[in-house]
């Protein structure tokens, strides 16, 4: 690996070599090998990757074949690192800084940004783009041919080094451990997020979970700090139930033996009339329409979380949404603004309210990132933390 002191002169930065799991085609193992990463431009920090963890949605984009998906590429968006160089405009942060990396920008002074009402900053809006934020048809990444490299989420943490917009970066304790802190950068923040900031969960109120994968895990844990009394997991693996448990599950609902019912008619006679709070994890257009039908009518309110196809539509009766007065919503990294929300969550950790060791059930060598793929292809686990170096 090859590397440059940073100074204040930012002239002088060059390209670091180091090494990355390259994704170059869908579905075929990740590629070991050297790149190189450019230097900062304005707005943007280079950061050294301490460790970065596996979410279901470097699978999805993995797997992806039609766009947005493209390659080559690399995948990764859960992560912690240390400020390597800083490029210009940049004061929030610096050299040596430990940071999380996040998908979600947060610039701090849009309308968007300002507001309490929205995490959706529109200076730097979500989308799902091969480049840097700020600068369309760039990269920071090329491999050794000279090709250039895309990113992904904003983040690519799947190598040594990367390069972020400032936006998308939060400052944190560098005290905290880099394996629980990094889970912070998406899944158990989108999930806990969900839980409390999008659905405002009340003390006492009654939770469906669709899907009990890390993100729905990580919703009944948010259930679990906001007070509810009943959390009702629904997943086809039975084994499941046992895992959820942990997290707050209360009961567990298995939709492959409910027989002649739908999933939605069982837990509205579970529930006496529908739940007060459903969440879809899943990704499926289907299971948002029964996550909307069990939810109760007058106040329930649906958030799906889950991943579609690109092009999925949600197909709901419109005397149903008339009559029934239920809300439906979405919620991208659980609502959270990045750089106000993860420090409190930080915080709830460190007291011992928020439970995040339970998260991890692995951790790896980065150079083993594709028998990580494996495991949480075959559901054994709920994070995998990879480790640089």
């Amino acid at each position: 690996m090859e590397n440059n002191k940073s100074s204040g002169d930012k002239s002088s930065l060059k390209p670091i070599r180091c090494k990355a799991a390259v994704c170059r085609k869908a579905g075929e193992p990740l590629v070991m090998e050297e790149i190189l990463v450019a230097p900062p431009q304005p707005h943007e920090v280079r950061i050294r990757i301490i460790c970065t963890a596996l979410c279901h949605s470097d699978i999805t984009f993995w797997k992806l074949e039609v766009p947005p998906a493209c390659f080559p590429r690399i995948l990764g968006h859960e992560a912690i690192g240390v400020v390597e160089s800083v490029g210009e405009n940049v004061t929030e942060v610096v050299v040596g800084d430990t940071v999380l990396p996040t998908f979600m920008a947060d610039c701090g002074d849009c309308v968007d940004c300002k507001s309490p009402k929205s995490n959706l900053c529109s200076r730097l809006p979500f989308k799902v783009s091969p480049w840097m934020p700020r600068y369309e048809n760039s990269s920071r990444f090329t491999d050794l041919n000279g090709n250039t490299l895309f990113h992904f989420l904003n983040v690519s943490s799947f190598s040594e080094y990367t390069v972020l917009d400032v936006a998308h970066v939060v400052k944190i304790d560098s005290s905290i451990p880099p394996s629980r802190a990094c889970l912070l950068s998406c899944g158990v923040s989108t999930g806990v997020g969900a839980a409390w900031k999008t659905a405002q969960v009340e003390q006492g109120s009654t939770v469906v979970i669709f899907g009990l994968g890390s993100i729905g895990l990580a919703v009944a844990e948010g259930a679990r700090l906001c007070g509810a009394s009943r959390i009702i997991g629904v997943d086809i693996n039975p084994t499941k139930f046992e895992v959820g448990q942990k997290f707050g599950i209360t009961e567990f609902v298995n939709s492959m033996t409910c027989g002649n019912k739908r999933v939605s008619e069982v837990i509205n006679e579970m529930t006496g009339g529908g739940a007060d709070y459903c969440f879809e994890c899943v990704g499926s257009s289907s299971l948002v329409q029964e996550a909307y039908a069990c939810c109760r009518k007058g106040w329930g309110k649906t958030i799906t979380l889950g991943v579609d196809k690109p092009g999925s539509e949600i197909c709901l009766n419109s005397s149903d949404v008339l009559h029934n007065g239920k809300t439906l919503m979405g919620s991208l990294f659980g609502g959270l603004k990045a750089k106000s929300h993860i420090p409190l969550l930080l915080k709830r950790y460190m007291s011992k309210e928020l439970e995040l060791d339970k998260f991890v059930t692995h951790e790896m060598k980065f150079e083993d990132i594709n028998d990580a793929f494996q495991l949480l292809l075959d559901g054994r686990c709920i994070r995998c933390v990879l480790w640089m170096g």
